[in-house]
């Protein structure tokens, strides 16, 4: 393994933290209905828990409200049920085929509530990256140890992957300071 497989080892590994700390703060609720805030509700489907968008089609109705049509009927109570017991805070009710999530507008303390969730998603990225960070270093001493590369080429190295830890760390509190606007903003 050369340096720069270490690098773009690293890079790739810090880009998909970055994806995933993206696709938690997608789940954290804001004032406004999205139907990503359902893709953690498990349905049981036949005996098997199953993602509600395997077993409903979900559309926005409005700015606050989700809808819910069951791929069948008889899945309404079952659906209706799982996302009371998702612990979401929303209360769906029935309308014919169409199952409606209406979502209510956060209290001031609730949405601090998102913001303290958002900076505790934001540190695990930010430790995820350093994890990286370390296993790159340690793998360019390895190479250094094993005569592999010269000190000088490890150390042009392990300057590189904090370049690519301060960017990603960098990225993530962008990336949280925009979320926690969003939650903040009534």
């Amino acid at each position: 393994m050369s340096t720069a497989d270490i690098k773009k080892n690293a890079q790739e590994k810090m880009a998909k933290s970055l994806e995933t700390l993206k696709s938690d703060l997608a789940k954290v609720r804001t004032g406004r209905a999205h139907v990503g805030i359902l893709d953690h509700v498990m349905v049981d489907y036949y005996g098997n828990p199953t993602a509600i968008n395997q077993v409903a089609n979900l559309t926005l109705i409005d700015a606050r409200t989700i809808g819910v049509t069951p791929f069948e009927k008889k899945l309404g109570s079952t659906i209706e049920k799982a996302i009371r017991d998702a612990d979401l805070g929303l209360n769906p009710s029935s309308q014919g085929d169409t199952i409606r999530v209406p979502t209510p507008p956060l209290t001031e303390e609730r949405r601090k509530e998102m913001v303290k969730l958002c900076k505790s998603e934001a540190e695990d990225a930010k430790i995820a990256v350093r994890n990286i960070r370390r296993d790159a270093n340690e793998q360019l001493k390895k190479l250094t140890k094993d005569k592999a590369i010269s000190e000088d080429d490890e150390r042009r190295a392990s300057d590189d992957v904090q370049k690519l830890t301060d960017k990603a760390i960098l990225d993530i509190d962008k990336i949280v300071a925009e979320k926690e606007k969003e939650v903040l903003t009534v």
